[in-house]
């Protein structure tokens, strides 16, 4: 069990989607917080709103991908607290293609968020967590961290890495016999901002194509459904139950229980799946 009530939670990516509302979930359960993200105004608007619920909440501008910013972030929780149990590496991004059709900037920027990010902060940070006697490491992955999809390469072998390294902490913990809990979660669609926010980049880069905008449509009208919300309250559950793994959604239950039953099947399958739904 991990207990949530007391406990110091830090969370990246908190200025929008499913971390905000991690960390108004975190703040209900009486966790103090670290909240940070690029967005400075969506970060604002978290810390306020955590500490409305009653959080004491400690709150910075970060890029994750900027190892240097990430262990001075983790050396100032550390200092402003006093000690840190538990870390939420929430933050992400999408975007790219097909790798075909992706461009090598879209890999330097997906993977140094979402896999570098990661790292990044669980390095950072687990020497505080093994410190406080009762750590938790939380990293993010996604349904595409249990089945790829094709027109989103990068975002897919960021997330299969993400739930690479969470598993090998995992074991590194078990065997080492450091007082750190270790969970994977997968995320299926959640109505988040990320779809939004990748075609904006794409736009930003001057790189918008026809096909983004239609690909974004079908991912806000067909495939994120879940609100936000419920996703960070099945995360925090399976936080204080003790999981090692969160599947968030009927949709990545499925696909996991696909990848299992069918593995040799499961490509041709989720290459139709996704045929059929960007019609």
């Amino acid at each position: 069990m991990s207990a949530v009530r007391g406990k110091v939670a830090v969370v990246t990516g908190a200025g929008s989607g499913i971390g905000r509302q991690l960390s108004f979930e975190l703040a209900r359960r009486g966790a103090r917080l670290a909240v940070s993200d690029v967005d400075e105004g969506g970060l604002a608007g978290t810390a306020e709103r955590a500490r409305a619920l009653g959080a004491e909440v400690h709150a910075a501008r970060l890029d994750v991908a900027d190892r240097e910013a990430v262990v001075a972030h983790a050396g100032a929780v550390a200092d402003h607290f006093g000690v840190v149990h538990q870390l939420y590496n929430n933050a992400g991004v999408a975007g790219g293609s097909g790798v075909l059709d992706s461009e090598w900037v879209d890999y330097d920027r997906i993977l140094g968020v979402n896999l570098m990010g990661v790292v990044h902060g669980t390095k950072a940070f687990l020497p505080h967590l093994i410190a406080s006697g009762d750590g938790h490491v939380v990293n993010v992955s996604s349904l595409n961290g249990v089945l790829a999809q094709a027109s989103i390469s990068a975002y897919s072998a960021s997330k299969f890495a993400v739930r690479g390294f969470t598993e090998s902490l995992r074991s590194e913990m078990l065997m080492t016999r450091h007082p750190v809990q270790v969970t994977v979660v997968h995320p299926g669609g959640v109505r988040t901002n990320i779809a939004n926010a990748a075609m904006a980049q794409a736009r930003a880069e001057g790189r918008l194509t026809p096909d983004d905008e239609r690909r974004t449509r079908m991912y806000n009208d067909k495939l994120l459904r879940m609100p936000p919300e419920q996703a960070a309250k099945i995360v925090v559950d399976g936080v204080e139950a003790g999981r090692s793994r969160v599947l968030v959604g009927n949709d990545a239950r499925i696909a996991d229980l696909l990848v299992r039953l069918l593995p040799s099947a499961a490509p041709r399958i989720a290459a139709a799946l996704e045929r059929r739904v960007s019609r």
